[in-house]
């Protein structure tokens, strides 16, 4: 395992640290009338939809 030789100055660390950014999720419209806002890749969390198919029971 990899073992750093010397200490970090803050400054150093806080440099790297700063690259660290939260991104916004990106969202797409489903496919219902409702046009949810929902994320890439995820079954609509409203209506359960996925791709055109329903794929989870919603009451």
């Amino acid at each position: 395992m990899a073992v750093p030789k010397r200490k970090m100055s803050r400054s150093n660390t806080r440099h790297r640290r700063a690259q660290w950014k939260a991104s916004v999720p990106q969202l797409t419209p489903c496919p219902c009338p409702r046009r949810e806002m929902v994320v890439p890749h995820r079954a609509c969390a409203h209506c359960g939809l996925y791709k055109g198919r329903q794929v989870v029971d919603q009451p």
